[in-house]
């Protein structure tokens, strides 16, 4: 979905182009699609949970048209000024941890993708791979920290995933060693 800042109008919902595509791609490997995010916007009062479930369904409808679906979504309605600080707001890790109980996941064998380096923080905690897309929204400073840290940079969530799907057999045989 394209970062619009608090979308709280489920009309505002956009797909990136070719986004479909590659969570599509991952359905059909079979490849469970967890979304994480942070919604500040909540504790801030700016939407409520009930915007935020409407975006959430719209999301849905979109890629549901295009034959693709997101398995399972964790959100963190926290804000640190607001409520303090919380395990759950990225890049903190208990919303992964979370997913990967109940979904049976390696966290080693799992991509962690996003414009922010936040999004992709955690693969550094749990291991996997960790790409940060280069788009529009994405911060110069984040960048240059994602390639600091080791992270691989994709100008697309199609490529990201092209790079992730190459990647699956080597990471699939790596023993998951939590720090």
């Amino acid at each position: 979905m394209r970062d619009a800042s608090y979308v709280r109008d489920p009309n505002d919902v956009e797909l990136l182009p070719g986004a479909a595509d590659a969570i599509r791609r991952l359905n059909d490997t079979r490849v469970p699609v967890i979304v994480v995010t942070n919604q500040s916007g909540i504790a801030r009062g700016w939407l409520t949970r009930s915007d935020y479930a409407l975006v959430t369904a719209r999301l849905s409808e979109q890629l549901e048209a295009e034959g693709a679906h997101i398995d399972a979504t964790y959100m963190c309605p926290h804000h640190p000024d607001i409520d303090g600080p919380c395990d759950c707001r990225k890049p903190g890790v208990a919303l992964y941890l979370q997913a990967i109980v109940e979904h049976h996941l390696d966290p080693g064998a799992s991509l962690f993708v996003g414009d922010r380096v936040r999004d992709v923080e955690p693969a550094s905690v749990l291991g996997g791979l960790g790409i940060l897309l280069d788009v529009e929204s994405t911060p110069a400073a984040d960048l240059v920290r994602a390639r600091e840290n080791g992270n691989m940079i994709a100008p697309s969530l199609g490529k990201a995933v092209d790079k992730f799907l190459a990647a699956l057999p080597a990471l699939a045989r790596r023993q998951y060693n939590p720090r």
